[in-house]
């Protein structure tokens, strides 16, 4: 208790003469940067997890593209379970002149089975939470539909056919999803009004839920008697499975954050090690001071752990607040792509962001403060003895156990984490030696240089390997920020580009067979030129040369996504212009039972010229021989397929047409008249559909780079660690440069042009690794043409010189300010 209570004075002690406070800082930036990753996975997962039902709206549910067999809900009758059906389609809404895509949804009575629709109360502003949808006759839309379409609450609203009644503003549903059906905003009607719509015809793009709840032992033998009699395209989900599509994209949104999080963490890291090798340098002469009066030297080192224990302690809670504040940050900004209802953060969240700070602090201050533990009483009388260094193996095996640790956390994979650490410790080698050899070359010229340059040149090549790290952790965290805006813009900026300007802007779809004579006429006469229409049928690959396709399937793969739904098939006499054949033989449109196969989804399953390949379609099977193999220009905005059939294969099935065309701003009032004409068409304006792709992209990357902005911090704490660890030698030379004669203006101007120097190395190499990155990316992942970007070579140097001088010299004014003769006394 007295080493406790000494150790606590002494804090307080180093806490106000500002000893600690980098460490502090850093510290914080670590703890709260992990915090907030871990309370945002945790949130997520206890949310999907306890409130799985309310998110499926039910306990059970089957979804599929095709209505479920009248045996199965007679078997959930016969077990007691309550049902209720769920209908999703898009439709073109046309009111007052005024076109929408909207997302329709026809509800059963008793819909939803579990969880809460919220409504607009009167006023407009509170929310009504309530149990079941709109009465026949009538329909709930978003306010979004209101205001496109001119509308008012009371007015009419026709869907298809069928014309209804708006009586109520829908706020929430709780098992909305982001898939295709909710690009547009909603409206939600009685599944009794769906028939006479007239909308849903053969052929067309509809996705039917099957909801069911009850006790848990008869939802249990509901679920085991329908997995073997699932069939192909229909989907079983319940509390465990619910939400797939939006839990993979949490997960990897998380996982990404949380290795960013490693990223900040290795940089605070940096920090907090060069703040503990300077504390315990200051701190010698007090331990040999304290060891010349019988001190035991187990005692000693126990003291100073207990102060960085105690600081370790406060520090970490005060970053688990910081990192809540951050978390709900990252909520906000996701808060479209997230359920309304959230749970709290667990306890062990709260506790893995304590335990991550503790041992960060540990990790990678415990070694330069053991050697306090080795001071000789004799530095007393000979400030010049030093204790012996730590052995290397035990900081960097502390530090890299540690990053192993928080890696593996994130990923749960053990090969990944393998990969990224050694992939992450060639790519630190090779630029470390990069910076290492270019300041090499700069020392070469360093007597042909002005006086000033010398002086700041001389800070940088002083300490070669602190000033590498430097730039790594700068050059790290300014590409980071580089790579979030660049791709984002790119993805959209450099697609669009690429396209005509006569590039079609419209898609049309669900055109009955008896109708395209008809439509195309139309579209002429309007004076719009359509594409080609192809005739759709939905089908499931389900085999190759007999083998299950299952069987080839690699996780995240392009095969997994293509086999994990139905796809729309088509057939045609010849294959579409654009699309190049690079395997197998010429296309033979006289010769039914063939197939075409477009060529990356053929890689990623194995698929050559001359297999068979077995087809699911309306309960049916089909087989086709593949005949050839083809590229596909997927952003022509025309449409495009993976599987192109002869013709006479697929003509057996309903189906529907498919076309594209461009539409002048001023020929947009025609397509008024062709939806009048043709209720059950769908017409998908991109422009649309771009607009919300713009918003998910500006959402997730504001939450990335509010992330980064941790990374940025925890750079510059490691300019201020470098900074404060060689204020002493800066004090000192600054006091005989003053007293040779250097004025504070010249000293000013080479402390300048050192972080100058400093911060635009760190940009040419961000810039460097960025594109490096980007090149990849684009010619491996994305499949976009690469092209140098220039503006990053110019602008990554200016951002890093402003963002790292600016602190710099505020860091080192002390070093200028301070009096030549104080200074000198001191020493």
């Amino acid at each position: 208790m007295q080493q406790l209570k000494l150790a606590l004075k002494l804090l307080r002690r180093d806490l106000r003469a500002g000893e600690l406070s980098l460490l502090i800082f850093a510290l914080l930036i670590a703890v709260g940067s992990t915090a907030a990753i871990t309370l945002f996975s945790d949130r997520m997962t206890r949310s999907m997890s306890n409130q799985a039902s309310e998110f499926l709206a039910a306990d059970l549910a089957i979804a599929g593209a095709n209505p479920i067999p009248p045996a199965w809900l007679d078997q959930a009758g016969t077990l007691g379970l309550k049902q209720a059906q769920v209908t999703e389609f898009n439709s073109m809404l046309l009111e007052n002149n005024e076109m929408l895509l909207a997302s329709v949804k026809a509800v059963s009575a008793y819909y939803p089975l579990r969880g809460s629709l919220k409504i607009a109360g009167a006023d407009g502003l509170s929310q009504i939470k309530i149990q079941h949808g709109p009465e026949p006759g009538s329909v709930w839309v978003e306010q979004r539909v209101l205001t496109a379409l001119g509308l008012e609450l009371g007015a009419s609203l026709t869907i298809g056919e069928q014309t209804l009644r708006i009586s109520r503003i829908l706020l929430y549903e709780p098992d909305k999803r982001s898939t295709f059906y909710n690009f547009a905003p909603r409206v939600l009607m009685h599944q009794q009004d769906l028939a006479a719509t007239a909308v849903i015809q053969p052929g067309s793009h509809v996705q039917y839920v099957f909801q069911f709840s009850g006790e848990p032992l008869a939802l249990s033998s509901f679920e085991d008697s329908l997995k073997t009699q699932l069939k192909p395209g229909q989907r079983l989900m319940d509390i465990h499975t619910d939400r797939p599509e939006l839990g993979a994209a949490l997960q990897r949104t998380s996982q990404y954050l949380g290795l960013s999080s490693v990223v900040v963490v290795l940089i605070a890291g940096v920090a907090i090690a060069m703040s503990a090798q300077r504390y315990s340098e200051r701190h010698f002469n007090t331990a040999a001071l304290w060891r010349c009066m019988g001190y035991p030297q187990n005692a000693m080192l126990r003291l100073f752990v207990y102060q960085f224990l105690l600081l370790g302690i406060l520090c970490s809670v005060a970053g688990c607040g910081l990192g809540w504040l951050a978390q709900q940050g990252l909520f906000w900004v996701l808060a479209d792509l997230l359920p309304a209802e959230l749970a709290a953060p667990g306890l062990m969240a709260y506790a893995a962001g304590f335990i991550t700070g503790m041992v960060i602090l540990l990790g990678f201050a415990l070694p330069p403060l053991l050697r306090l533990g080795r001071v000789p009483p004799l530095r007393v009388l000979r400030r010049e003895l030093s204790p012996l260094p730590n052995s290397a193996r035990l900081v960097y095996g502390l530090a890299l156990s540690l990053m192993a640790a928080l890696i593996w956390r994130y990923t749960a994979d053990l090969k990944l984490t393998a990969l990224i650490l050694g992939s992450g410790a060639l790519a630190l080698l090779v630029l470390s030696g990069l910076i290492w050899v270019f300041l090499s070359l700069v020392s070469r010229l360093f007597l042909r240089m002005n006086l000033q340059w010398r002086f700041g040149l001389r800070g940088l090549l002083r300490n070669r390997q602190g000033s590498i790290s430097q730039i790594l952790a700068f050059g790290i965290t300014l590409t980071a920020l580089a790579l979030s805006s660049v791709v984002r813009n790119d993805m959209l900026n450099n697609w669009l580009k690429q396209l005509p300007a006569d590039a079609p802007n419209y898609f049309a779809l669900n055109i009955f067979p008896e109708q395209v004579n008809q439509v195309q006429d139309y579209l002429q006469q309007a004076g719009i030129n359509s594409n080609r229409f192809y005739p759709v049928v939905r089908g499931r690959l389900t085999a190759i040369n007999t083998e299950p396709v299952q069987q080839r399937v690699v996780k995240d793969s392009q095969g997994e996504a293509a086999t994990q739904r139905e796809l729309s098939l088509t057939w045609s006499d010849s294959l579409p212009a654009d699309n190049q054949v690079v395997a197998g033989g010429v296309w033979q449109a006289d010769q039914p039972g063939q197939v075409s196969i477009e060529q990356k989804l053929a890689e990623s399953l194995k698929i050559l010229p001359g297999d068979r390949l077995s087809f699911s379609i309306g309960g049916s099977e089909v087989s086709a021989i593949v005949v050839n193999i083809r590229t596909v220009q997927w952003d022509t905005m025309r449409p495009n397929f993976y599987m192109i059939f002869s013709p006479g294969t697929l003509t057996d099935f309903p189906s529907t047409f498919i076309t594209s065309f461009y539409v002048a701003e001023h020929l947009k009032p025609a397509l008024n008249g062709l939806l009048k004409q043709f209720p059950a068409t769908t017409l998908l304006e991109l422009d649309m559909i771009l607009a919300q792709f713009k918003t998910m992209l500006h959402q997730v990357t504001t939450a990335i780079n509010l992330l980064l902005c941790f990374a940025v911090l925890a750079g510059l704490m490691v300019l201020f660690a470098t900074v404060y660890a060689s204020l002493d030698q800066r004090l000192y030379e600054a006091a005989l440069l003053r007293t040779l004669g250097a004025s504070r203006r010249f000293l000013r101007r080479a402390q300048l042009i050192e972080f100058l120097l400093l911060g635009s190395l760190a940009g040419l190499l961000a810039a460097l690794a960025s594109e490096l990155i980007i090149y990849a990316l684009y010619s491996q992942l994305l499949h976009m043409a690469y092209q140098p970007n220039f503006r990053l070579w110019a602008s990554l140097p200016a951002i890093g010189a402003v963002l790292v001088s600016l602190p710099g010299l505020w860091g080192a004014r002390e070093a200028v300010n301070q009096s030549p003769l104080a200074v000198l006394k001191r020493q």
